[in-house]
């Protein structure tokens, strides 16, 4: 199965327990792109509209491209009281573009997943002059060096890693300096001008079957062997449990800011 259809498997999970992000980064957004009602939008990757709504706020007429089916529906009937939006089920390398025609293009951690050869020329030509993109990513970071459950939780995957049931990697770093760098020069490299980046911080906290159920919504441990899965997800919701039942989850979400000269 393409790894992007994981997410449409459980539109409810992945609506309850998925991030929002900072109001600020909107407000951001909205000023860096001179956002006034009836301006044209396009969010890539959708999901179940945890981007969406602010921008519709704001008067937008937003068209949302969502590959997976059931995401669409679900975010389509979430926001049906605004007249103001679209939902395609669409990939977005197969949206018919208008070239152009739209003042704000935006993803929230979605981007990634379309090859930037095809998407970034894409929005190149969708966006009027002196139009916007906002590139927005997510990142969660449950490394912490002085909190012992986040070091119990990374000793799981690396245990599944030696057995050979799980591909792991060294896990993200909090500030990735070397990871915007190189977001920031390929946003530059297809043509956009005026880029700015900024962070912002947020907490959240869990207890075990709230944390579990955040992962059943990640597309690699979707992918796990169900018996695999199964008992990986025991061994981290018990160290949750052996550690008072609190985890807290410290995200870094990091945006980018260009302009269509």
């Amino acid at each position: 199965m393409d790894k992007r259809l994981t997410f449409n498997e459980d539109v409810i999970n992945y609506d309850r327990w998925r991030p929002h992000y900072n109001a600020e980064l909107f407000t951001d957004i909205a000023a860096y792109a001179g956002l006034e009602r009836g301006m044209k939008a396009v969010e890539i990757g959708c999901g179940t509209g945890q981007a969406t709504k602010p921008i519709l706020d704001r008067g937008c007429q937003v068209t949302a491209v969502e590959f997976g089916e059931q995401l669409a529906a679900f975010t389509r009937e979430k926001f049906k009281q605004y007249r103001h939006l679209q939902v395609l089920h669409c990939e977005f390398e197969q949206f018919a573009e208008e070239e152009a025609a739209v003042d704000l293009i935006y993803s929230a951690t979605a981007f990634h997943w379309i090859k930037a050869e095809i998407g970034y020329p894409k929005v190149f030509r969708m966006l009027k002059p002196g139009a916007a993109l906002a590139l927005f990513w997510n990142r969660p970071f449950v490394n912490r060096s002085d909190d012992p459950l986040h070091q119990e939780i990374q000793d799981i995957y690396k245990r599944y890693s030696a057995a050979g049931s799980w591909n792991y990697t060294a896990p993200m770093i909090e500030q990735d300096s070397k990871l915007y760098q190189a977001r920031k020069e390929i946003i530059l490299s297809y043509g956009f001008n005026q880029l700015e980046h900024k962070l912002y911080k947020q907490v959240r906290t869990f207890d075990a079957p709230g944390y579990i159920a955040l992962l059943h919504t990640y597309s690699d441990h979707r992918a796990l062997p169900p018996e695999i899965r199964q008992a990986f997800m025991q061994e981290i919701q018990q160290a949750i449990v052996d550690f008072g039942n609190v985890l807290h989850v410290y995200d870094t979400i990091d945006l980018y800011l260009a302009r269509k000269p």
